[in-house]
């Protein structure tokens, strides 16, 4: 999903400051990463306030025992992320503070959904979100030649943030302006079916281990589709494009060691390591590549330009409407289109699969209901029949609920406030981790099953004979399921990230039978989003008309 946010049109260079300590303590911070974060005025009328317990007694993991337990040979230190969060929270509890260390700030944590509620409904309208410290780095000094102050909607806050985010949404976050794209992104989709057909082994039916990598090159030729409005012929035969492989290794490469540097012991905002070196260098491949497939779009629309060639609005790319406000900003948009737009959407695509393919009963189902709007297998989508998916778009919102694709999300409290029965003054660093409630019959009642009619708004639950009411299965507080974050920066990309995952399940599902017959331990790894950490052989068999 793209984890994609903010934009505008007036920019200005952010100017480097401390981290933390003496101002010569550390080499480098923007104001954006503390701007909002002093103090507010403390309400003392507020007797919830003035009953709760210090901040100062909330429970601590102190610097050098995270370090000796972080450390090769610690307690954490062969844990994935979301392991490490769950050692962490049976050490310290549902709620701890996190001391700071190397430059990085204290980070309280809390497991508790009402927490979430309270940090989320008092957000502001430009919430600070922390976090994405190497990408921050490598846009504000590491290639700030380039990127000049505009730093794209991920590492922004503030104000500079707002107003980027205020030219992208009517583009992105508009249904109608995303349902232009429905025809080319279907025509990808039917590339990506012939591309099973041919990869697949003749007699087991099954996809080769290295599935993920062609998964990776359907949604990437999705995304251009929708940002460049052209097809990089990713899916066509066996030719492999270079530029393309380049972008996917990097990308892996940026998840997995950025996760390191950002959330475990490192010197590196006061020494640059062979490891940042290594980001650094993931991170220059990553913005070479997308540029180039920028520019190329860009020299393709300046050429029709000159030729007088206009198109209809419904037929210009994001990047070619964006071009008429601030050419800028519509390069560093498609760029990050290009960018967020890949593992995260192809991890969310394989838990679907994955939940799909182990539960066959709601896999009929769900045939069922394509066969509605897909008649044949070469029947197109329309905006009508897409209106009529509920089951789908329940199957994906259960799979994200089963296999999360981060482990939580990051604010900087706006003002005072009490978390967990804790004072918590404004400014503090606070990770909310709803891993355990995804999990926990306490909020999603049956919560060990793949059960997508608990999203449905039906009076009874389809397939159990009318015994069990739907609302019996819903979430009880909406805090703990927000796959696309809340508010003001939820997911800009959301609305195109659903529009991929339901043409490309409808026309895989309306296509074959799909199986995995293989265990689905550990199915995924943690890193800076959770990744296929199993080879995704899956079984297409293909269905009569």
């Amino acid at each position: 999903m793209l984890v994609l946010r903010n934009f505008r049109g007036t920019f200005q260079t952010q100017k480097l400051l401390p981290l933390v300590g003496s101002n010569k303590s550390t080499r480098w911070q923007t104001n954006a990463a503390v701007a909002g974060t002093a103090e507010k005025p403390r309400p003392t009328y507020d007797s919830e306030w003035q009953n709760a317990r210090s901040f100062t007694e909330m429970p601590r993991a102190g610097v050098l025992d995270l370090i000796f337990k972080m450390l090769p040979g610690g307690k954490y230190s062969k844990l994935d992320i979301s392991e490490m969060i769950e050692a962490m929270r049976l050490d310290y509890g549902n709620i701890f503070l996190m001391s700071a260390m190397f430059g990085r700030k204290a980070l309280l944590t809390t497991h508790n959904p009402q927490d979430f509620e309270v940090i989320f409904r008092h957000e502001g309208i430009w919430p600070n979100r922390p976090g994405n410290d190497t990408l921050r780095y490598h846009r504000e000094k590491h290639r700030r030649d380039f990127f000049e102050g505009v730093d794209g909607l991920i590492p922004s806050q503030g104000k500079v943030w707002g107003d980027f985010r205020s030219i992208v949404n009517p583009i992105l976050m508009q249904p109608k302006s995303v349902r232009l794209y429905y025809k080319k992104m279907s025509q990808v989709n039917r590339e990506f079916v012939e591309r099973i057909k041919a990869i697949r082994d003749p007699n087991t039916l099954e996809t080769p281990a290295d599935f993920e990598d062609y998964i990776n090159r359907w949604t990437l030729e999705s995304v251009s589709v929708v940002a460049l409005d052209k097809q990089l012929g990713l899916l066509k035969g066996s030719s492999v494009n270079e530029e393309a492989s380049l972008l996917i290794q990097s990308l892996n490469e940026f998840f997995e060691l950025s996760a390191d540097l950002e959330i475990k012991p490192s010197i590196w905002r006061y020494y640059e390591t062979a490891k940042l070196k290594r980001v650094m260098k993931s991170l220059d491949n990553i913005q070479v590549t997308t540029l180039g497939f920028v520019n190329e779009a860009l020299e393709r629309l300046e050429s029709e330009a000159k030729q007088g060639i206009v198109r209809a609005d419904n037929e210009q790319s994001v990047l070619e409407k964006l071009l008429k406000i601030d050419k800028k900003v519509a390069t560093i948009m498609a760029m990050d289109m290009l960018m967020a737009g890949v593992d995260t959407t192809s991890s969310t695509f394989v838990a679907a699969l994955l939940s799909i393919a182990k539960n066959p009963e709601k896999q009929e189902k769900l045939r069922e209901e394509v066969m509605r709007i897909l008649p044949n297998k070469d029947s197109e989508f329309t905006e009508a029949s897409m209106k009529n998916v509920p089951y789908l778009r329940a199957c994906i919102k259960e799979s994200q609920r089963i296999y999360p694709l981060i482990v939580g999300n990051i604010r900087i409290t706006e003002r005072d406030c009490v978390l967990s029965g804790y004072q918590v003054p404004a400014g503090t660093f606070v990770s909310m981790i709803p891993l355990r409630s995804l999990k926990s019959d306490s909020y999603f009642p049956r919560a060990d099953e793949f059960l997508p009619e608990r999203w449905l708004r039906s009076e009874s639950t389809p397939g159990t004979e009318g015994k069990c009411p739907a609302n019996a299965l819903k979430l009880t507080n909406p805090f703990v399921f927000l796959p696309f974050g809340f508010g003001p920066r939820m997911c800009v990309g959301k609305r195109i990230v659903d529009m991929e995952l339901e043409l490309g399940i409808a026309r895989l599902i309306r296509n074959f039978k799909i199986e995995f017959n293989h265990p689905t331990e550990k199915a995924f790894r943690s890193v800076l989003i959770n990744m296929p950490n199993i080879p995704l052989k899956f079984k297409f068999t293909d269905l009569s008309n």
